[in-house]
């Protein structure tokens, strides 16, 4: 009994670092630029795409198919926002628009990997091999560099985002682009950045999936819905939101798959989702 309390804490935990890393970098190009990128799965995919076939096809290994996933992935980010999501910078319906766009562009992403990575299932090495025991109970050392690693990455994102001129520039941006702008800053420049940004952490979580899971054309698309639930709950705007948020869904889902099994699982998360919009309409940590 003390082993599966023990394994199911250890899930949570894993899934809540999982969902932390989708979640950051959907919730940082919503709060520069006030669009969601649906986009963000299908990066994660290309992402595990590019490190399978630098890592495997090539044969260089896994390491500098991770460099090369997060940078394959930054540069068709800031791509993605140059072509589909600026030409629409400050119409009255961007909203709409951009999701439309990024929408077309998740499907074109998809259907492109197919043709050229193929339908057949592929999978990337773990970039730590065996297993970890914690009281008695195992995950692959390959979960446990995540969980280690997830804090990591969002205290530095953190950092980043308060302690850098970059950074508090894409806070400023997000908080009001005409003031921003009359301050001198690059408001175009810095709206590729939060996007390169942003799809870059689509990368890693994507290459970081692809050691758990098979890696195929829609590898992306459970975790862009748990991406976007985990931004919605946690409450839009917030990094710090957005990973209390996460570990909250993860440990939720980690117990529910253990109470009520893995097909109930969505549907609990997504009523309590539902009662915590009608409760709390700006999100479980979420301010007016």
């Amino acid at each position: 009994m003390i082993e599966t309390v023990i394994s199911t804490l250890l899930s949570g935990i894993v899934l809540g670092a999982l969902y932390a890393l989708m979640a950051s970098g959907l919730s940082m190009i919503w709060t520069t630029l006030g669009v969601f990128n649906f986009t963000h799965g299908a990066l994660m995919m290309i992402g595990a795409f590019m490190a399978w076939t630098v890592s495997e096809a090539i044969g260089l290994g896994i390491y500098a198919g991770l460099v090369a996933g997060i940078g394959a992935t930054a540069l068709l980010g800031v791509i993605i926002e140059y072509m589909v999501i600026r030409p629409f910078h400050g119409r009255a319906n961007m909203i709409l628009i951009t999701v439309m766009t990024t929408l077309a562009v998740m499907i074109i992403l998809e259907k492109s990997a197919q043709m050229i990575w193929g339908p057949r299932l592929k999978q990337l090495p773990r970039l730590i091999e065996g297993d970890v025991s914690i009281f008695g109970a195992v995950i692959s050392a390959h979960e446990a560099l995540i969980v280690v690693l997830a804090p990591v990455i969002l205290i530095a994102l953190w950092v980043f985002a308060t302690r850098t001129m970059v950074g508090r520039s894409l806070r400023a941006v997000g908080q009001n682009q005409d003031a921003a702008a009359l301050l001198g800053i690059n408001v175009p420049l810095t709206f590729a950045i939060a996007f390169g940004l942003g799809a870059a952490l689509a990368g890693l979580t994507g290459v970081l999936l692809g050691g758990i899971r098979f890696v195929t054309p829609n590898l992306g698309v459970e975790p862009i819905i748990k991406a976007m639930t985990v931004v919605i709950f946690g409450g839009l705007g917030s990094l710090g939101a957005t990973v209390g948020a996460a570990f909250v869904i993860g440990f939720a889902e980690a117990f529910l798959i253990l109470v009520v099994g893995l097909y109930w699982t969505p549907f609990a998360l997504f009523i309590g989702l539902i009662l915590v919009l009608i409760f709390r309409p700006n999100g479980l940590f979420g301010r007016a």
